[in-house]
């Protein structure tokens, strides 16, 4: 297993080097002068080399990306030029943000997409069967953003269930230990707080995860009707095991592969894509940070976030990889 883990991680060496230099090429190939964007067009032209050379534009392109590789490789993500703050620290608690609404929008897309696929293979061609699937199309073609905004409607503004934007209570706000507020709430022990901050990740994780608990029902309902012809699950029934033991130890095991390849993509395309729902929620993570970062043409943050995001993407594949191994045995560690 070890061994296994080392060669991917070397192979993703490559890959994680390519996402620096298109990431930074990116960045550099915007239009414009950045120097005069961000100073704006009154400023003078003393002014505008000196941020030239403050933020390295002065330099060659191979140098300026040696330097900036340099400066990744030693923990220095840049400093932020509105807010003068390294970026390395300002975006620690942006990112927590991001990873809690991300972690329990999956948890809902998961729990509900999965048993939901398993039920609809089981009872397939039933009425569970085809109301399911209708609701996971309707799902998969929903917008994030006209969700979001009903779900605020209908439960914030309507019924007056839970709060419309935020992470927590203004008035009472939660000690930041880890930046991940439930957890923060659990460590200091107030209880209360808990329920305000699960009240305020109700209605953005539903909105972020409908999408992806769309596409695992769907992808789980198609791998366990494969699954259920086999002949070891004929085998498993002629042995008189209950139809219960059957679907769930048997067959979901042996149809998890392409279920947990869905979930990782999943995974890593929410991290990136909160955007909409972030804004429309006023949650203050990461997808947010990049957009305030993008209207103040804050450059090192723009490169810097997307760095991050396409990071913990790749991280989320190679732990999808390893699990693969450890559920199915006929993958061998090569």
């Amino acid at each position: 297993m070890s061994s296994y883990l080392m060669k991917r991680i070397i192979i993703l060496l490559p890959v994680l080097l390519g996402m620096t230099i298109i990431v930074f090429s990116i960045i550099h190939a915007i239009p414009g002068d950045p120097a005069e964007t961000i100073l704006g067009q009154k400023a003078t032209e003393q002014s505008k080399q000196a941020l030239r050379e403050q933020l390295g534009l002065d330099k060659p392109w191979p140098q300026q990306y040696v330097a900036y590789l340099s400066k990744l490789l030693h923990g220095d993500l840049g400093t932020s030029i509105r807010t003068k703050v390294p970026i390395a620290k300002e975006i620690v608690p942006y990112l927590a943000a991001t990873l809690e609404l991300t972690i329990a929008s999956m948890l809902f897309a998961i729990i509900i997409g999965v048993n939901a696929g398993i039920v609809s293979a089981w009872k397939q061609n039933s009425w569970f069967d085809y109301v399911s699937m209708i609701i996971a199309l309707i799902g998969v073609s929903m917008p994030i953003f006209w969700l979001g905004l009903m779900e605020q409607w209908i439960f914030s503004i309507k019924l007056h269930w839970l709060p419309t934007i935020g992470r927590m209570n203004q008035r009472d706000p939660v000690e930041a230990v880890t930046n991940l507020y439930v957890i923060d709430a659990i460590i200091s022990g107030r209880w209360d707080q808990l329920w305000t901050v699960i009240k305020h990740l109700i209605l953005p994780s539903v909105a972020l995860g409908t999408i992806p608990m769309a596409i695992i029902a769907r992808m789980t309902r198609s791998s366990m009707l494969e699954v259920m012809n086999s002949d070891f699950i004929r085998t498993a029934k002629a042995k008189g095991l209950s139809q219960f033991w059957v679907v769930y130890k048997h067959a979901l095991k042996n149809a998890l592969i392409p279920v947990l390849t869905v979930i990782g993509l999943q995974t890593g395309s929410l991290l990136g894509g909160a955007v909409l729902t972030e804004t429309i929620f006023a949650w203050p993570g990461v997808g947010r940070y990049i957009y305030e970062a993008i209207s103040s043409r804050d450059y090192p943050v723009i490169q810097s976030g997307i760095l991050i995001i396409a990071f913990i993407f790749v991280l989320i594949n190679l732990i999808v990889d390893l699990l693969y191994a450890l559920i199915d045995p006929r993958i061998h560690y090569k």
